[in-house]
């Protein structure tokens, strides 16, 4: 069982930059794989970036050259670092950790971003 608590979030303007956090709890931390993901009003939840065990990194287009996902095993913690933050950046952010079958979410954290 892998319980994620993410924050971070908050109100920015148009331009600013934010770091999420998300905490893991648990054993064994490292062997997952660790992606975060968002959903604004009205919309589907949609992948946003990846960081596997190994330390591969993967991101959707949209956030590409302006997001960075990276992991501190140690800490039990990955962290999404946001820059030039555009208002359809506006949405919940949520941590998922993955290793076969099992997937665990967290509860999410709100980014707004203003224009």
């Amino acid at each position: 069982q892998v319980q994620l608590v993410e924050s971070g979030g908050g109100l920015v303007q148009s331009g600013g930059s934010l770091r999420l956090s998300c905490a893991a709890s648990g054993s064994l931390i490292s062997i997952y794989d660790m992606g975060w993901y968002r959903q604004a009003p009205g919309k589907q939840r949609e992948w946003v970036a990846i960081i596997t065990s190994g330390g591969s990194t993967n991101y959707a287009d949209s956030v590409k050259g302006r997001f960075t996902i990276s992991r501190d095993n140690p800490k039990k913690t990955v962290y999404l670092q946001m820059n030039s933050l555009k208002p359809e950046d506006t949405a919940v952010y949520y941590c998922k950790s993955s290793w076969l079958k099992y997937d665990y979410w967290g509860q999410g954290t709100q980014v707004t971003v203003s224009s």
